[in-house]
């Protein structure tokens, strides 16, 4: 009988280890597992060593993960420190090994001696992720819209609202962007932190691939009084039909827009550029106006719809007390946890006013697992759902429904990137 493999040291990665870890990381992804210079400056730049774990078989690192600080806003607006999770491999020669749950375990419980109120992640692998307190939070959508179809006259050239649309370039972007994206973000429920660096990534400063770097163009809204209130990122391909017809498409690769009137005119100006034919949204929320902004809705299908933004409480108390709430009521929570880090029994008091949150020795009327209650923290998903499909429980009759009442959103939360 062949004896179980000894377990391996999880700990935090040194400097010099940091090349062997982006090629496990590479390897992991399934990419050139090659380490350049150009990617060791950058990856250097930004990790924290600190926060940075791996496993070493022989010297040779065979599993990644790395968090790193971030605010994810919560339902109202009010911004949550956040233990973001990315960089996660388990080299295919060692898996089954616990490696991923050790990672883990270490990250999240230095995330909860912190103070940071979740822990968030994007998912690639639906089935790997709920072990570990994780639940699905938000959605995200993308539309490829018919421009032809559309019914958009074709003689538009300017919004009718008395705004402008300015082509700019990424400089402009640098200057503009950042600030338009924290306007977003303080009103968008599921909106995480971007630095310096990303700006810097997603307009060509800084390149994280081996590909050569495909400059957007850059679509900028201004509402009457000057005010930047939306910006566009696309990238056309220069398709033709053998008689000589363009057949171009617009794919978006970012998108903001503060105000409604923004993301019309933007929309409305992305299906008519001369030549495009089709436009391929990018990302966006499930409920995003898109579709209704066009006179024929149905010009805008439907390719693809997936989970995005992963939630998992650390801290109940906290959690619940930085949303803002539609309804009023008082609801028990039973909340289990296998890792220990945010279970027990709390009595949520909730109205437009604001919320309570605390430990009581009350009754439960709903007991859920942290990851549902993760589900349920941005307002997109139902807990009468979730209670027809046996993953939380009623320990009072109608206790989901009151759950509903108070924890859903008129809108649905939303996290723009991945990270």
């Amino acid at each position: 009988m062949t004896s179980p493999a000894p377990a391996l040291p999880v700990r935090p990665i040194t400097e010099p280890e940091i090349p062997d870890w982006i090629r496990a990381l590479n390897t992991g992804f399934l990419r050139t597992p090659t380490v350049d210079e150009t990617e060791l400056a950058d990856r250097s730049s930004y990790l924290d060593p600190s926060r940075t774990l791996a496993a070493f078989d022989n010297g040779r690192c065979v599993a990644t993960f790395r968090s790193f600080p971030q605010e994810v806003t919560a339902v109202g607006g009010t911004p949550v420190p956040a233990d973001a999770i990315t960089s996660v491999t388990v080299t295919a020669t060692h898996r089954r090994r616990g490696l991923l749950t050790r990672m883990m375990t270490q990250d999240l419980a230095a995330a909860k001696e912190r103070g940071d109120v979740v822990a968030t992640l994007i998912a690639a692998e639906y089935r790997i992720y709920g072990r570990y307190g994780f639940g699905p939070a938000t959605t995200a959508t993308q539309w490829e819209i018919d421009a032809q179809r559309a019914g958009l006259d074709p003689r538009w050239s300017a919004p009718e609202n008395g705004g402008r649309i300015d082509l700019v370039d990424g400089e402009d972007v640098r200057k503009l962007g950042p600030e338009l994206y924290e306007r977003l973000r303080r009103s968008q429920p599921g909106a995480i932190t971007r630095d310096d660096r990303w700006w810097q990534v997603h307009t060509g400063v800084l390149s994280l691939t081996r590909a050569p770097w495909t400059e957007p163009f850059y679509a900028v809204y201004r509402a009457p009084g000057g005010e930047v209130e939306g910006l566009a990122a696309y990238v056309c391909d220069d398709t033709w039909t053998d008689a000589k017809q363009p057949l171009d498409t617009a794919t978006v690769k970012g998108f903001i827009a503060t105000t409604p009137a923004a993301e019309r005119a933007l929309w409305h100006y992305l299906c008519s550029i001369d030549w495009v034919t089709k436009v391929k949204s990018g990302w966006r929320s499930p409920d995003d106006l898109l579709p209704h902004l066009l006179p024929d809705p149905r010009a805008a299908t439907i390719t693809t719809q997936a989970d995005w933004l992963w939630v998992r409480i650390l801290d109940v108390v906290r959690a619940m007390e930085a949303r803002s709430y539609e309804g009023e009521g008082t609801l028990v929570l039973e909340v289990t946890d296998g890792a220990g880090l945010a279970g027990g029994r709390y009595r949520l008091d909730a109205s437009a006013r604001g919320a309570s949150c605390a430990p009581t020795a009350e009754s439960a009327e709903l007991t859920l697992d942290v990851r549902e209650l993760g589900t349920l923290w941005l307002g997109d998903e139902s807990a009468v759902r979730l209670a027809a499909l046996g993953r939380v429980r009623e320990e009072r009759a109608g206790a989901a429904r009151v759950a509903d009442a108070l924890l859903r959103t008129s809108r649905r939360p939303w996290c723009p990137d991945i990270f």
